[in-house]
């Protein structure tokens, strides 16, 4: 199974990797908490994902990209996460942090966030935390118990997710799950990852990989906002 970058143009999936569609589900304030309504797309053994965001089939290719002369470059660096990653300690949580890959899920926010929670200490808190880190799509988290040096990483099988954001009411990021190769368009392996996320509306400045600028426009941001009843304060956190 891999997946390989194309210059400018689509996704090229290969190895019969399954495809599916899947909600991330929110609480009463707007914060997600979980995924749920998984959905399985029919595939062929090889197929194209749209990566400009302007296809008519989508979320396969249909050959958009060349007509509106998609710029594609890959910015990341193939070895992004290991030369991102910052650590958070306290007396029982360990938090490796890649913020370089944040794609503004948010599942990192919900209770004050996941530093704040770790710093509080508590049992609830630290449950939260760990469930904040195992949660994040884009593998930009991962929490280790120091107890027992338990990591929040699952056991993924090997499948991408198109992710839909019911908060945002918008089209997520492509999730890339079990650690499937990544070949960028030069021919170069990004680092292999159980969690990744790849921008599929053509605007990340993170390119393959999303960075949250499929709701970037600002009349969008006001719209999320007024309908959580949120400051711009709270809203600053979220972003």
């Amino acid at each position: 199974m891999k997946i390989k970058v194309t210059k400018n143009g689509p996704y090229i999936i290969m190895g019969n990797v399954p495809l599916y569609k899947e909600d991330i589900i929110i609480d009463n304030n707007g914060f997600p908490i979980k995924f749920g309504n998984k959905e399985k797309i029919d595939t062929e053994e090889t197929y194209a994902l749209c990566r400009c965001g302007k296809s008519k089939n989508k979320p396969f290719c249909d050959g958009t990209h060349e007509k509106i002369a998609f710029e594609g470059k890959e910015i990341a660096n193939t070895h992004i996460y290991e030369e991102s990653v910052e650590i958070f300690e306290t007396d029982n949580l360990k938090l490796i942090d890649a913020p370089t890959l944040c794609d503004h899920s948010r599942f990192c926010t919900r209770a004050g966030g996941i530093r704040h929670l770790m710093e509080e200490g508590d049992e609830k808190s630290e449950k939260i935390a760990i469930d904040e880190a195992k949660s994040c799509p884009s593998g930009r988290l991962t929490m280790i118990k120091k107890s027992n040096d338990e990591s929040s990483e699952s056991d993924f099988d090997k499948e991408i997710v198109l992710l839909y954001d019911t908060g945002k009411e918008t089209k997520g990021p492509i999730w890339v799950k079990g650690g499937i190769n990544l070949e960028s368009s030069t021919g170069e392996e990004y680092e292999n990852r159980n969690r990744m996320t790849l921008c599929r509306c053509g605007k990340s400045h993170n390119k393959p990989f999303c960075d949250g600028s499929h709701w970037a426009d600002e009349e969008f941001q006001e719209k999320f906002r007024k309908k959580w009843n949120l400051s711009q304060l709270s809203y600053n956190r979220l972003d």
